[in-house]
């Protein structure tokens, strides 16, 4: 008996690991890879859409878009040509949950500063205020390195527009002029192709978290 099982302990340990590749095969070809979800308007929670397109379920997309950064230098879609990117609207003055939000951003830098095919963008609420002098001041604060993260400023009506009419991310309660916004905690995951692939309460840890793995998802989608 023990001749027979040495006789064929070559061919038993070749069987076990074909077996186990074959299990390996099996299960990768069984289990559904994850895809993040491309959002439209008819997706998102209305008070977050433009009224023009609260019926539009497909080909939304985030427009293009030329605004000033902490440099003073012009941030077209450009920049962020064939990027990931993580977006959100805040500003400079707020004492309640951007200095959360803009932490959580410094985190999100960090654990992706080698990866060149990731940045950061934050618009302003208030450009008004946040002109360029104040944007840099906040960035250095805040510790924004230049070729990851733009803090841009400019025209209130675009930046407005892309909140509302690309984003999807802010409120409006007509507590002021006709462009005044009530931002939201979102960070927003917009992919190469500029559809939006995941929103995420920006002050919550464990929703930054589930940011950066659905950034591992998205990067893996090729």
């Amino acid at each position: 008996m023990l001749s027979f099982f040495r006789e064929y302990k070559f061919f038993g340990i070749f069987l076990f690991f074909l077996s186990a590749i074959i299990v390996t095969i099996m299960y990768n070809v069984l289990t559904p890879k994850k895809v993040l979800p491309i959002y439209q308007p008819t997706m998102v929670n209305f008070e977050m859409v433009d009224s023009t397109l609260q019926y539009q379920s497909k080909y939304h997309k985030i427009a293009d878009f030329s605004l000033i950064n902490q440099n003073g230098d012009t941030v077209t879609q450009k920049n962020y040509e064939d990027k990931i990117y993580v977006a959100d609207f805040f500003f400079t003055t707020c004492q309640t949950i951007c200095p959360i939000m803009t932490d959580h951003m410094a985190q999100i830098q960090k654990a992706t500063l080698s990866d060149e095919e990731i940045m950061l963008l934050s618009y302003s609420v208030t450009p008004e205020i946040d002109d360029v002098d104040q944007l840099k001041r906040y960035a250095i604060e805040k510790g924004v390195i230049d070729k990851k993260w733009n803090l841009v400023t400019g025209d209130k009506k675009q930046i407005y527009e892309l909140a509302r009419k690309s984003y999807l991310a802010v409120k409006t309660d007509g507590n002021g002029d006709q462009y005044d916004m009530i931002h939201t905690e979102n960070f927003m995951l917009i992919d190469k192709k500029r559809q939006i692939r995941g929103y995420y309460d920006g002050t919550q840890p464990d929703d930054i978290e589930k940011l950066l793995e659905d950034i591992k998802v998205l990067k893996n989608e090729g």
